[in-house]
């Protein structure tokens, strides 16, 4: 029997330039004067995200199936949203061996630039059904509007 299985040129590639950059960085000092020799944080997947805006704010999903809200930190510092946690993988065993693992885990660490108007001190967040949605309301401040200026 044969089975005829689809190539992705793009995604082995990217894996292998991975993999060159994972094995480069690895072993350089954990901070600056530091001895400590552990290797850098990479982020081992990334959760696809949406990022919507209404007349309340801006509602950020992110999928992450078969996580728990321990799993996911949600930070905001300096103006930079983050989102980060860890999805553990099954672990193969005697009694059930993996043919295919397709689905990523790992840890993962995603960050965006918060636009000027969302208020950081009123950031909401839930998790529910394996997606996380993250409320930025925005500020009541009016937001900068386009000026003509005359030229002298």
């Amino acid at each position: 029997m044969n089975t005829l299985i689809t190539w992705n040129q793009l995604r082995d590639m990217e894996e292998a330039t991975q993999n060159r950059f994972n094995r480069f960085l690895g072993g350089f000092p954990n901070r600056i004067g530091s001895g400590e020799t552990h290797s850098l944080t990479v982020a081992d997947w990334s959760p696809e995200v949406d990022i919507s805006e209404d007349d309340r704010g801006y509602l950020l999903k992110a999928d992450l199936p078969e996580m728990k809200k321990d799993d996911v930190r949600v930070t905001v510092e300096d103006g930079i949203l983050c989102v980060f946690g860890e999805r553990k993988g099954e672990k193969e065993d005697q009694k059930r061996k993996f043919h295919r693992v397709e689905r990523s885990f790992g840890n993962f660490r995603r960050s965006f630039t918060l636009p000027e108007d969302a208020d950081s001190t009123k950031v909401t967040a839930e998790f529910r059904d394996g997606v996380l949605k993250i409320q930025l309301p925005t500020t009541t401040k009016a937001r900068s509007k386009a000026l003509e200026v005359k030229v002298a």
